[in-house]
């Protein structure tokens, strides 16, 4: 039997097979976590931050999302470990001499590479392109590739000199058990946080009670 139109269907126009799952470019994927924002997903400019959890941030998108966190934003799940500017560091990066930015393909008649970085770690040069394990100093925000760090075995910051410990390591862009082990890290140091300075809160508040009570105390009576 034919079709309204007078047409006999193929097999493949009447039985639907299941439908072509669309393949991810993992390495395209990998590569946009080291260039766009986690929570604008814009493009990285400077200044730039990063949480406890090693994610990427402008530090102007985060400061919108705490001066206002009521509004939508698509991505919000990037950003709620993060209650406030203290949550952030502010990264010392190293620039890419090879980088040329928007520069670079201005016309679209060039080949881009998606791996050439905007930044390498300053000590063996690799590029800071997903390709390479990387990390940041809690204390200092310095930027540095794994493969420095344990080459060159110091408790001293290569680049701005300050101290560190191998607990204020944070990796970026970690992979998922990585990620879990820093939120276990920021609990345990948020903990520790509240322990001690939860008394010392207690005691000026004690303190500051001593004196206003006091006065609250005294009563004028008329000569």
């Amino acid at each position: 039997m034919g079709c309204d139109g007078g047409t006999i269907p193929k097999r493949h126009e009447l039985v639907k097979g299941p439908k072509k799952v669309e393949k991810v470019d993992k390495n395209a994927e990998l590569a946009a976590k080291w260039k766009y924002c986690a929570l604008s997903q814009e493009k990285l400019r400077r200044p730039i931050v990063a949480c406890d959890l090693g994610r990427l941030y402008n530090k102007d998108a985060v400061i919108e999302y705490l001066l206002d966190k009521s509004a939508d934003r698509p991505n919000a799940e990037a950003v709620a470990h993060i209650r406030g500017i203290k949550d952030i560091k502010e990264l010392n990066l190293t620039d890419n001499p090879e980088w040329e930015g928007e520069r670079r393909n201005a016309k679209g008649d060039r080949y881009e590479d998606i791996h050439c970085g905007m930044f390498i770690c300053p000590v063996v040069g690799l590029e800071m392109n997903g390709k390479h394990r990387f990390s940041y100093l809690h204390t200092c925000g310095c930027v540095f590739s794994d493969r420095a760090l344990k080459e060159v075995k110091t408790e001293i910051c290569h680049k701005c000199g300050d101290p560190f410990k191998d607990e204020d390591i944070i990796v970026v862009n970690g992979t998922k058990e990585e990620v879990e082990k820093l939120r276990e890290k920021m609990e345990e140091r948020r903990a520790k946080a509240k322990t001690k300075f939860g008394p010392v809160f207690m005691n000026l508040r004690s303190k500051t009670s001593s004196i206003v009570c006091p006065q609250r105390a005294l009563v004028w009576f008329p000569v």
